[in-house]
């Protein structure tokens, strides 16, 4: 899903970014209350075309469209309310298409069989260079352009482009670097929001001892795994070896690899650590590694779970209450400095249309946004999403910490490289971090397996 040419690779340190992350969820995280509306209202426009805020929009009477993307639950049923939202003030008629994953393989039937969506959202830079270099991709106009430089940092327009050329809006983006617990399971224990790896193992023993299992780990799903070696790599190895690795100019059986996943066994090798063992885990998807987090009242099946943002749409699901049942803290420093890894889906038009650009422009605007973060669960790198319109104070703070970082983040290591390696069920990493799991002993053969499948990858 990515290439070795994710050339515009953000983020220059990660230490204000982690400043500024462990700063604000420092604060009391205490949820200040639920969901907002999720309507937008549409203001009046003139001739054909129809404004709202800074966002001008065509008439679109009788034009359909069709967006694909890998989302379901209630991640999918929030996004239809930003396209029933296009659809109000267009008069354009958009199909939601859910796709499997990896997305770029179902978009290759897709367009071998003529019937290509119009919009794409794509999880990886990678991909979208891959749909750059098939010519499945078309460049963004100048309207979404205009409303990418007015509401995106330069970073977040910069991992969008492929050869200095604007392709992605990343509408949807998320902190990997967060570590959500059950406050009663802390309470019971006396266990406290861990700063430093060392006292995260500290606490899981403490939480242990008081007869909850520490951590849930939803290993069914490769991509979970590489997010966990993403934090604990970044935060030990340091942002120059990261991207290093990320461009496999370095091997997975550099000693840094090493010092990794020797931290990581600490965890994942640690007779009664993880709900249900290795087999548990391996069984266990990633919706379904936060709700048995939060249900089972102080007795759930663990005591945290590690994921990003994102989670709070399962956390709810859980009926727990983000800030009171579910609160979170920064994943802690393995080294010097404590970890700040993003993800993000981009938009992406595979068929050049005056209906898709304006799709595009209004995915690149705040209102399309805005009406996403009230519903929760949802992130945006649009810093002209107000605030406020995040639904409790946590997410609130996260999005801050996010948008206060401006390009000094580090965007998902796997999702930076080749599909083949890091975003296929069941090969490559997704696969090597699997088997680690399962036998977290095996760091050498683990290592070697790793980096013969990002060679062959890379093509290097």
């Amino acid at each position: 899903m990515r290439s070795t040419s994710s050339k515009n690779r953000t983020g220059r340190a990660a230490r204000a970014a982690a400043a500024v992350l462990a700063g604000a969820l420092a604060l009391s995280l205490t949820a200040c209350g639920g969901d907002g509306d999720d309507d937008g209202d549409e203001q009046g426009g003139s001739g054909n075309e129809e404004t709202a805020g800074a966002v001008t929009l065509p008439k679109l009477n009788g034009e359909s469209l069709e967006v694909a993307a890998v989302w379901s639950g209630a991640e999918q049923e929030n996004f239809k309310k930003v396209l029933a939202e296009f659809e109000k003030r267009t008069g354009a008629k958009v199909t939601f298409v859910p796709a499997q994953d990896p997305i770029i393989n179902f978009l290759g039937s897709k367009v071998a069989g003529g019937q290509p969506p119009d919009i794409a959202m794509l999880p990886q830079p990678g991909a979208i260079k891959q749909a750059v270099d098939k010519k499945w991709a078309k460049p963004l106009g100048a309207d979404a352009i205009k409303e990418l430089q007015e509401n995106y940092s330069q970073g977040w327009q910069d991992i969008g482009k492929v050869d200095n050329k604007q392709y992605g809006v990343y509408y949807k983006a998320a902190n990997k670097s967060l570590i959500w617990y059950n406050a009663k399971v802390f309470e019971n224990a006396g266990a406290s929001e861990p700063k430093t790896w060392d006292e995260l193992l500290s606490t899981a023993q403490t939480v242990y001892d008081s007869g909850v299992t520490p951590f849930s780990v939803g290993g069914a799903e490769g991509w979970t795994l590489t997010d966990w070696f993403e934090n604990i790599y970044l935060s030990q190895a340091g942002p120059e070896k990261y991207d290093q690795l990320a461009k496999h100019e370095i091997k997975w059986t550099d000693p840094s690899v090493k010092d990794a996943l020797t931290a990581l066994a600490q965890v994942w090798g640690k007779k009664d650590y993880v709900a249900g063992g290795a087999t548990g885990a391996l069984q266990t998807d990633f919706p379904a590694s936060v709700t048995q987090t939060f249900t089972g009242g102080d007795q759930p099946k663990a005591g945290m779970v590690y994921e990003g943002d994102f989670a709070q749409v399962n956390i709810v699901q859980a009926k727990a209450k983000v800030g009171t049942d579910a609160k979170v803290f920064p994943f802690p420093a393995v080294g010097d400095t404590a970890p700040v890894v993003s993800g993000g889906d981009a938009a992406v038009i595979l068929q050049d249309s005056k209906a898709a650009q304006a799709l595009a422009t209004w995915l690149a605007s705040p209102d399309a946004a805005t009406i996403q973060a009230k519903l929760g669960g949802y992130l945006s790198p649009n810093k002209n999403v107000d605030n406020s319109a995040y639904p409790n104070e946590v997410q609130q703070k996260i999005a801050k910490a996010l948008i206060d970082s401006g390009d000094d983040f580090r965007f998902d290591m796997s999702d930076q490289a080749p599909q083949a390696f890091g975003g296929t069920p069941g090969k490559g990493e997704w696969k090597a971090l699997q088997d680690f799991l399962k036998n977290p002993t095996d760091i050498a053969g683990t290592q070697r397996k790793l980096e013969a499948d990002a060679a062959a990858a890379y093509g290097n």
